[in-house]
């Protein structure tokens, strides 16, 4: 049973919030095995407002994009109907209200990705990509 102060807590708290948790949604990404696998994720870090996280060793992509069931004091519009997965966040687990997230790696950019990849496979990983020089035919002088 939830205690009345509990619950007086919960709602001051939550009269407080700015929404934070629903300006963002993230994705569960396949553990990455091999160069394509992390060039995959250079290319999803080439776009605004994304990034890639690991957490407790599993890859996640996070996109920055707001719900559009936020009011302009975002508070959910459909908050009685609101989603599973968004009835399942919990107080102590809330964006406003939690602790920083303890990620092992965070990529914020393409260019994050390329140093780690890198490390990963090497300094010339990226040579293939190059494009090669086209050899040039040398012609015959005439005599």
């Amino acid at each position: 049973m939830v205690s009345n102060t509990k619950k007086k807590k919960s709602k001051i708290q939550c009269d407080k919030c700015t929404g934070l948790c629903c300006r963002y949604f993230a994705l569960p990404l396949d553990t990455p095995e091999d160069w394509d696998d992390y060039d995959d994720m250079r290319w999803y870090l080439c776009h605004e407002d994304t990034s890639v996280f690991i957490e407790d060793g599993d890859w996640y992509l996070n996109v920055k994009n707001k719900c559009t069931n936020l009011d302009d004091s975002n508070r959910c519009k459909i908050y009685d109907l609101r989603p599973k997965i968004c009835r399942g966040y919990k107080m102590d687990e809330c964006d406003f209200t939690g602790s920083e997230y303890d990620y092992e790696l965070h990529f914020t950019s393409a260019h994050q990705m390329e140093e780690y990849m890198k490390i990963k496979f090497g300094e010339k990983v990226f040579d293939k990509l190059k494009p090669k020089k086209k050899k040039t035919k040398k012609k015959k002088q005439k005599k």
